[in-house]
């Protein structure tokens, strides 16, 4: 789940990591007074869950109440890359000395959290690593023995960053990784990370993304959920217990089991086609759950076709089908279905499909004939 900045600045506000005072916004009138309490200059700052921000005109300085009136006025409903600005952060102006990055992120292949430290604070990170790697001082940590102070201070030294810093900035980094540690992050980023004229070390910018696995363990942050933000289909899926993503193409993929969706996905681009989404109904899926896979299936315009790919272990073929027979009773679809059964009770499952008739409902005995099927339909 990935945070706006002033609720990543929440976060780190929590584990002593020093921010800029600040106000959330979702109104002109909102930001105006949230200006005015903060005091001039101040920041307004777009609220969405992506980075450049500013290169595209989401972060302004305001000066006095017209300014702060003008900018909320004009990043208000802006579009970010596709995101449209529904929330402002109104911050108090700092004075930058200095920009530093700093980061803690899972590093799957490592298993283990990889803390990150760069000089050139400011810029995309991705350009500073392509260009010059050197630049970014990196340090896999040991989950059983945690941060130390010397991680800190190598990572420091490493970086290059000014003497007199050396030590503060190995403390943010050891706050950082108790946010990314306590909330059960997978990504904490601090960009930039900023050294005043009077040497103090602040966070000046928030990007946070936690395991959703974790939220239960978490209630207050499970409240910092942006529905606003989060794709209408996997928002669907989410609350009906299914497991959605989105994807490009225009061929729905629904199957039981994560391993055989993904398969499913390389033999339909095999064939040709373009998935749209993958939707893994898990092990064990009833009627019921099948019409509410139909439903978020059917719920993306751009899907042209439907290939259902099941192999019946502890799910039920015959279980897979009436719930199909459900789905069409209820939804009616429109575009044409290729499914293809496979395990417990396959054959009294093409027998119920068969008996049915559904239109435009097809059946393959394999999966390499049901995707070139469902390619052939889609186009």
């Amino acid at each position: 789940m990935d945070l706006l900045e002033y609720q990543g600045k929440m976060l780190f506000a929590r584990h002593g990591v020093p921010v800029p005072s600040g106000r959330p916004a979702r109104s002109v009138e909102e930001a105006v007074a949230a200006a005015q309490e903060i005091g001039y200059p101040c920041a307004v700052k777009a609220q969405v869950q992506i980075g450049g921000r500013g290169k595209l005109g989401g972060i302004k300085i305001a000066n006095d109440a017209q300014e702060a009136r003008e900018h909320a006025s004009a990043i208000l409903g802006m579009d970010i890359r596709g995101l449209t600005v529904y929330e402002l952060w109104i911050e108090g102006a700092s004075q930058i000395a200095s920009e530093y990055y700093a980061s803690v992120v899972f590093d799957r292949g490592a298993k283990a959290p990889l803390v990150m430290l760069s000089t050139k604070g400011g810029m995309d990170i991705e350009a500073v690593a392509a260009e010059d790697p050197d630049a970014i001082a990196m340090l896999h940590v040991d989950p059983l023995l945690g941060f130390q102070p010397f991680h800190g201070r190598r990572l420091a030294y490493e970086a290059g960053v000014d003497a007199d810093v050396v030590r503060p900035v190995g403390e943010m980094l050891a706050k950082l990784y108790a946010v990314f540690t306590s909330e059960e992050a997978t990504l904490v980023e601090v960009n930039p990370l900023i050294i005043t004229p009077e040497r103090e070390v602040k966070a000046l910018d928030a990007k946070v993304t936690l395991d959703n696995n974790s939220l239960f363990r978490h209630p207050e942050n499970a409240q910092l959920r942006d529905l606003s933000a989060e794709d209408p289909q996997e928002r669907m899926a989410h609350e009906r217990g299914l497991t959605y993503v989105k994807l490009d193409g225009n061929i729905g993929v629904l199957g039981n089991g994560a391993g055989l969706v993904m398969s499913t996905l390389d033999v339909v681009k095999g064939a040709g086609g373009e998935p749209a989404n993958f939707l893994d109904a898990g092990g064990g899926s009833k009627a019921d759950a099948i019409v509410s896979a139909v439903e978020v299936i059917l719920s993306d315009q751009k899907v042209k076709a439907v290939l259902f790919n099941i192999f019946g272990g502890i799910t039920r073929c015959d279980e897979v089908a009436r719930g199909l027979i459900e789905a069409f009773a209820l939804i009616k679809p429109t575009v044409p279905f290729v499914v293809r059964l496979d395990g417990t009770n396959d054959v009294e499952g093409r027998e119920i499909l068969a008996q049915a008739n559904l239109p435009g409902v097809y059946t393959e005995a394999t999966m390499d004939a049901a995707a070139a099927k469902v390619v052939e339909l889609a186009k």
